[in-house]
């Protein structure tokens, strides 16, 4: 197969490299393998983009891009793949910008591309990457003298970018730095390999094709990141399916007991798949926020092709415990939470106002799930009160956000619908649904709280209005403050004064029994 030369050199370049115009007197005449590979080498070393001189992959980052732009693109993406993957890189180009001075690159091994190139070694750029992002990381850099890429008919990739390489340099004539099993194809025609957090196996099989000159083991993922990424500290939320089984009083009876915890993880796993899902169509938004940008996707600590995997991984197994243990039903209400959560995170969550009573309505589904994995009766007072509450604690959320930007120059929240001049009116409209809550609640122990037979002293219930006051007012002035920095369920479940409430509460309810 013919390859197609791909037109993009960086404008400083006069021309392509002639490795036998720059080798050095004599060099012809020896193996170029056994040539001393030093600071001043005349052999280019060409460096792989993806995995090796940053910690994440483009393509796959800019295709996560295009559907957080227009999730209808997801139509068009089987079709474009029709006409080969170069072709699909190129069409996605066209519709997605990537800031690269944000991307996580490999420091070390860039600093010791930075010492190459001072010492006088040409650099090339080499990448099955499309040439758009390629020559924007090139001009960023200003390191590389050439840079060649994927174009809109050639995936510059294994034995396209080996048979490249190999027509421009000719063989065992060019040093290639990579990190993945489709680099053996390039260094099988290799002078010298330079190894940058390679994959299981790369680095023997480098070894054997090529002579070793460095080696960059860039630590690798471990379990930790995966499960930060999942975010299950964020899972206490889905605790909230418990509360139709506490309400009820019927917490004793073991068999439902285990069907809400069922219900538990069956959310848990399901909401993982959704924090994945988020982060990878965040990347570029979570890069400019002062603490996002330590997650593992944006800092490049966990691969963004593996994530993409483990998207559908947790939700196949999501649903298939909830369709295997728990009624129909459930299964309905996890399917509803889902396309619902998707929905907020492609597009919803920057509607203004549209985002937190999304969020609100998110919560009370799991208040609606675990009354239907347990077949009880839905409680009109139970979803009013759930409603206005968490609706309280997504306005929390924001006020947040916006809190913190008070300081900035920055006019919007970046990725939200909000404005930083919102501020009073995010405080005012989510205090009022706080106060709405409780006076739900003050109305179900009036209307019917002496009507229900599960309380014996239902005057009792009464002493939770100024405690759910007190811990509402409380949140509110943190929040205004600027000291609410996170979820505020996540800040409730490291306070100690929320858990001295909740243990109150309790201790209320047990009482009135």
């Amino acid at each position: 197969m013919a390859v197609a030369r791909c037109h993009d050199e960086l404008p400083m370049t006069t021309g392509r490299l002639n490795p036998k115009r720059d080798a050095e007197p004599g060099a012809a005449r020896h193996d170029p393998r056994d040539a001393p590979a030093g600071p001043a080498d005349p052999v280019p070393l060409c460096v792989d983009l993806d995995g090796t001189l940053i910690r994440s992959d483009l393509f796959v980052e800019s295709l996560f891009a295009l559907l957080r732009k227009n999730v209808v693109y997801l139509f068009l993406i089987p079709v474009w793949l029709m006409r080969g993957k170069a072709y699909l890189k190129h069409q996605i180009a066209q519709r997605v910008d990537l800031d690269v001075t944000l991307l996580p690159y490999h420091g070390p091994f860039l600093n010791y591309l930075r010492e190459q190139r001072a010492a006088g070694r040409r650099l090339v750029l080499v990448t099955a990457t499309h040439h758009k992002y390629a020559r924007e990381v090139a001009a960023y850099l200003d390191l590389f003298e050439q840079v060649l890429a994927t174009d809109d008919t050639t995936n510059l990739s294994g034995t396209d970018k080996r048979a490249r390489l190999t027509a421009d340099y000719g063989g065992h004539r060019y040093d290639y730095a990579g990190n993945s099993r489709k680099d053996l194809e390039v260094w099988s025609e290799a002078r010298r390999a330079v190894v940058v957090a390679p994959d299981r196996g790369v680095k023997a099989g480098a070894e054997r094709l090529a002579t070793l000159e460095r080696s960059f083991d860039d630590g690798k993922a471990v379990v930790k990141d995966y499960l930060r990424a999942m975010r299950p500290h964020q899972w206490i939320k889905n605790l909230l399916v418990f509360v139709p089984l506490i309400a009820s009083h019927k917490v004793h009876e073991l068999t439902l007991l285990l069907d809400a915890a069922l219900a538990f993880s069956s959310f848990s796993l399901c909401a993982a798949s959704v924090y994945l899902l988020n982060d990878l169509l965040d990347l570029d938004a979570d890069r400019h926020h002062a603490q996002k940008r330590r997650r593992p996707f944006a800092a490049g600590r966990i691969s963004v092709v593996r994530g993409s995997l483990l998207i559908p991984v947790t939700l196949i197994l999501a649903f298939a415990l909830a369709l295997m243990t728990l009624p129909p039903a459930f299964g309905a209400a996890l399917g509803v939470y889902y396309l619902m959560t998707v929905a907020y995170s492609l597009r919803l969550k920057r509607v203004l106002m549209l985002d937190v009573v999304v969020l609100a309505g998110l919560y009370s589904i799991r208040i609606v799930a675990g009354t239907l994995a347990i077949a009880e009766t839905h409680s009109f007072w139970l979803l009013a009160f759930s409603m206005f509450i968490f609706l309280s604690l997504a306005m929390a959320k924001r006020c947040a956000e916006l809190s913190a930007m008070q300081s900035l120059a920055e006019e919007r929240v970046k990725g939200r619908g909000y404005r930083r001049g919102d501020l009073e009116m995010v405080q005012s409209l989510g205090a009022s649904s706080g106060q709405i809550a409780v006076l739900v609640l003050a109305l179900y122990i009036v209307q019917d709280g002496g009507g229900d037979e599960a309380y014996s002293r239902p005057e009792v219930l009464w002493l939770l209005c100024p405690l759910l006051l007190y811990w509402i007012g409380r949140l509110w002035i943190f929040a205004h403050r600027g000291w609410l920095h996170e979820d505020p369920l996540v800040v409730a479940r490291r306070d100690r004064m929320s858990w001295w409430i909740g243990a109150s509460a309790l201790v209320i309810i047990w009482l009135s029994i």
